[in-house]
């Protein structure tokens, strides 16, 4: 399972081997911070979507500046192993930057994927990817699958 968790720098050379081996890379990102059914769902259809997928994951200083000095609940390096324990999870990362855009243009995956909360216009790194010819997916919340925002409960 470490073998899943990358360095930013290690996970380019991975994303230069699937391309020489003409393989497809899908990118997603979030903090995912108590982990539920809808996450897991949500990362079969990524990995449905190509042939290797990664999670780059908040460091937990982003996640405070994001949500507030109560988040994260779990710590990113636990969240990390947590999500690199799901066998449809090929790579996981962690960036130290609110917004995940500059290591989506370092990486130009071939697939950017974020879930329904956000709308194509609103996903970091967009530009980059379609530029570089990949394409870009909001995938949709599942119906009746537990997607409450932890901020509410844990306050």
């Amino acid at each position: 399972m470490i073998e899943k968790l990358l360095s930013q720098d290690k996970l380019l050379g991975v994303r230069e081997g699937l391309r020489a081996e003409g393989k497809s890379l899908v990118f997603t990102n979030g903090v995912f911070d108590l982990l539920h059914v809808g996450h897991v769902r949500y990362l079969a259809e990524a990995r449905a979507l190509g042939d290797a997928l990664v999670v780059a994951i908040n460091s937990d200083r982003t996640v405070r500046e994001l949500k507030g000095d109560r988040r994260p609940i779990v710590n990113e390096d636990e969240r990390a192993e947590i999500l690199a324990a799901l066998r449809h999870v090929d790579y996981v990362t962690i960036f130290d930057d609110v917004s995940p855009r500059s290591l989506i243009a370092r990486l130009l995956p071939d697939v950017l994927v974020k879930g329904g909360d956000y709308g194509l216009d609103e996903i970091h790194g967009r530009e980059e990817v379609e530029a570089a010819g990949g394409r870009v997916v909001s995938l949709p919340f599942i119906a009746g699958v537990h997607c409450g925002r932890v901020d509410e409960h844990y306050h």
